[in-house]
C-alpha cells in the first residue's frame, strides 16, 4: 500500500511497472467510479493485464473513496481534474503522456481531463460513461435516497458483527461521503458536455457500453461529434452497467487493442479507423 500527497490531500495509490519495455507509450491511469468503489475494480479484470502486456499503470483511489483522505469538499469534476494532474506530478509523471480508462463516473473525468490538458492525454477509454443531464439527475435522486437510508443506520456495525468487514468498510465510506462531504451537491452542479466538447478532444477515444445499458445513447452521441478518426464503440451484448465485472474477456482484448493503437499514434503512427462493433 503506498500513500502520495497532492493538492494538500493525502492519495492510496498502486504503480504496476510494466512487463517489457515502456518507452514512448503513454502512462495507463484508470479512474473508479462513485462512492462504493475504489482502485481495486480494475486491479484483476484491467489492470494486471495492461502492465504485463508492456503498459506502466497507475491506479488511485479518488478524492474520498476507498484508502484516499475524506475531506468534506471538492468532489466536483474541476477539483478532481486538478487531484489527477497533481498526483501524477508528485509521482514524477507530470510530464508524461497519458491514456486514461475510466469506468462510469470515472470515464466522465477522464473526458473533463482530456478537454483540459489535450497536451498530455494521448487517448481514452471511457467504460459505461454517464454524460448526459438525465444522468446528473438520476444520480443525485439516488446518491441522496442513499444518504437518507444511511444516515444514522445500524448496518455498519450489524454487519461488523456478521464478520462482513469489507461491507462494513464501504457502507461506512458511503455514508460518510453521502452524508458529511459535498459530493452530492458537487455532482448535482456538474456541468454536462456538448457537442461543441467533443468535437474538441484530439486523441484516440474507445467507448465500451453494454446493450441494455441507458447511457448508450449518450455513447453514441459522443462518437457522432468527436473526430471521426481514431474514435470508436464497442457494444457488448446481454450486458447493462455491469461491463468491467461482467466482461472480463471481451473487455480485456478491446482494451488492450486500444491501448496499442494509442501508443502507435502517440508515436507518430495512424490511429486506428473508427466505427461501431457489437460483439
Amino acid at each position: 500500500m503506498a500513500f502520495t500527497t497532492a493538492n494538500a490531500l493525502r492519495f492510496h495509490v498502486q504503480r504496476l511497472p510494466a512487463a517489457a519495455d515502456a518507452t514512448g507509450r503513454p502512462v495507463v491511469v484508470f479512474l473508479h467510479g462513485l462512492v462504493v468503489d475504489n482502485l481495486s475494480s480494475f486491479y484483476c479484470p484491467l489492470a494486471v493485464p495492461v502492465a504485463r502486456a508492456g503498459h506502466e499503470v497507475v491506479l488511485y483511489d479518488l478524492r474520498g473513496h476507498g484508502r484516499t483522505e475524506r475531506p468534506a469538499t471538492g468532489y466536483d469534476s474541476r477539483t478532481a481534474v486538478r487531484d489527477l494532474f497533481a498526483l501524477l506530478g508528485a509521482l514524477g509523471l507530470g510530464r508524461r503522456r497519458l491514456h486514461l480508462v475510466g469506468n462510469s463516473y470515472g470515464g466522465t473525468l477522464a473526458l473533463h481531463a482530456a478537454l483540459a490538458r489535450p497536451d498530455l492525454v494521448a487517448g481514452l477509454t471511457l467504460l459505461e460513461p454517464p454524460l448526459s443531464g438525465a444522468w446528473v439527475e438520476n444520480m443525485v435522486d439516488t446518491l441522496s435516497a442513499a444518504a437518507l437510508s444511511l444516515e444514522g443506520s445500524p448496518v455498519p456495525s450489524e454487519l461488523l458483527g456478521l464478520r462482513l468487514r469489507k461491507a462494513a468498510h464501504l457502507t461506512a465510506i458511503a455514508d460518510e461521503l453521502l452524508n458529511r462531504t459535498s459530493l452530492v451537491d458537487d455532482i448535482a452542479a456538474s456541468r454536462t458536455f456538448t457537442p461543441a466538447d467533443y468535437a474538441r478532444l484530439r486523441c484516440p477515444l474507445l467507448i465500451v457500453c453494454g446493450e441494455h445499458s441507458e447511457l448508450v445513447p449518450g455513447a453514441m452521441e459522443l462518437a457522432e461529434h468527436a473526430p471521426r478518426d481514431g474514435t470508436a464503440v464497442e457494444i457488448l451484448p446481454g450486458l447493462g452497467h455491469d461491463v468491467l465485472k461482467e466482461s472480463s474477456g471481451s473487455l480485456r482484448k478491446a482494451v488492450l487493442a486500444h491501448l496499442d493503437a494509442t501508443a502507435a499514434a502517440a508515436g507518430g503512427a495512424n490511429a486506428t479507423p473508427g466505427g461501431v462493433l457489437v460483439r
